[in-house]
C-alpha cells in the first residue's frame, strides 16, 4: 500500500480507503457483523483513512461504524465525515445552515463514538446555495477547527466547477480538502483538468467511486444510476473484454484510480470483508496498461460526458 499526504493537512493516508457508504445498507440490505469485519479487515490491510456521512443510510451508516470503530484503535486512522445531507425515515433532507452544521458534527461524533473528527466536509455542494456554503457553512466548521473539534475542513462534489467556485470565493486555507467522485475513472478523467489549480491552491485531493457507482462492474448499474443509456452500453460493453482476457474489470478500474499520486486517497465503498480483501489484492498488483488503453478506446465518445448527481 502507497500512502500520500493529503495537500498540506499533514495526514499521510493510503492510496485506497474505505468508504462507509454501505455500512448504511444505500446499495442493498447489509449483514451487520460482516460490515463491521469489512471495517477492520480495511484497516488491519492498510487503509487508514475511513469516510462516512449522516446522509449514508439516513445515520445508519456513522451507527454502523460507530460499533466497529469501538475495537479499533484511534490512532489506527483518519475519520471524515460530513455535513448538509441528511435525511428520515426515506425522505433525504438538506441544512447546509451553520447553526445546524455544528450540531451535525456534535451529533456524528456521538454515533461515531469519537471525541474528534479528523476531516468535516460540506457535503454535495451542488444541492447547496454556494453562496451561502461560503458565507455561514464554512466559516461554522473553520470555527469547530479553531477549537479543535476537528482538524481540517473539506468540500466534497460530483462537479468539480462547483469546487472550483467555492475555492474562489475562499480565502487561502479555509477549504484544504476536496472530494470529487466519479471523475478519475477509467470512463472518466476530469478531475485531471483542475489537478493544477487545486495544488496551486494548497488544497489536497481526494477521490471516490473507483468503479463510478456501477458502471465500472461486470454486475453492471443499480436502476438509479444518473448515466445516460449509451454510457452504460460502452461500459457494459468494456466489462465484457476485460472479462474476455481473464481480467475483472473491477480490478482493473481499482488499479487505475490509485495509480495517479497527485490523487492523495481513493475511497470505495463495500460491506463484504472478502470484497475488502480483494481489493487491497488487486492495489498490491502491476495494472495491465495495454488494457487500460483497449478499455479506454470500447468507451471512446462516451468519456466524460456528464450526468447529475442524485
Amino acid at each position: 500500500m502507497e500512502y500520500h499526504e493529503i495537500g498540506k493537512t499533514g495526514m499521510k493516508v493510503s492510496a485506497l480507503s474505505f468508504g462507509a457508504s454501505s455500512l448504511g445498507a444505500v446499495f442493498h440490505d447489509i449483514n451487520e457483523p460482516r460490515a463491521i469485519e469489512a471495517v477492520h479487515t480495511a484497516v488491519d490491510g492498510g487503509m487508514n483513512f475511513i469516510d462516512v456521512s449522516p446522509y449514508y443510510g439516513h445515520y445508519k451508516a456513522e451507527t454502523v461504524l460507530g460499533k466497529a470503530l469501538r475495537e479499533i484503535p484511534r490512532d489506527k486512522y483518519y475519520l471524515s465525515t460530513k455535513v448538509g445531507r441528511y435525511g428520515k425515515d426515506g425522505v433525504n433532507t438538506w441544512d447546509y445552515s451553520g447553526r445546524r452544521a455544528t450540531e451535525s458534527v456534535y451529533e456524528s461524533m456521538e454515533r461515531l463514538g469519537i471525541d474528534h473528527i479528523d476531516l468535516i466536509n460540506v457535503h454535495d455542494i451542488e444541492f447547496a446555495d454556494l453562496n451561502q456554503v461560503v458565507g455561514e457553512t464554512l466559516p461554522a466548521l473553520v470555527e469547530l477547527r479553531d477549537k479543535g473539534v476537528v482538524g481540517h475542513v473539506g468540500i466534497t462534489d460530483l462537479q468539480p466547477e462547483n469546487i472550483k467556485w467555492v475555492l474562489d470565493h475562499t480565502p487561502e486555507g479555509m477549504v484544504e480538502t476536496i472530494m470529487n467522485f466519479c471523475h478519475y475513472s477509467l470512463n472518466d478523467d476530469m478531475i485531471l483538468d483542475y489537478l493544477d489549480y487545486f495544488e496551486e491552491k494548497g488544497v489536497g485531493v481526494i477521490s471516490a467511486s473507483p468503479l463510478s457507482m456501477g458502471l465500472l462492474s461486470q454486475r453492471g448499474v443499480p436502476a438509479w444510476h444518473p448515466a445516460p443509456k449509451p454510457l452504460v452500453e460502452a461500459c457494459r460493453k468494456a466489462a465484457e473484454h476485460c472479462a474476455s482476457k481473464g481480467y475483472p474489470i473491477e480490478k482493473l478500474a481499482v488499479q487505475y484510480a490509485v495509480s495517479n499520486p497527485r490523487i492523495a486517497t481513493t475511497l470505495f465503498s463495500s460491506a463484504n470483508p472478502d470484497n475488502v480483501r480483494r481489493n487491497l489484492e488487486f492495489v498490491e498488483e502491476p495494472m495491465d496498461e495495454t488494457l487500460v488503453r483497449e478499455v479506454r478506446e470500447i468507451i471512446g465518445d462516451q468519456m466524460r460526458v456528464r450526468w447529475k448527481n442524485s
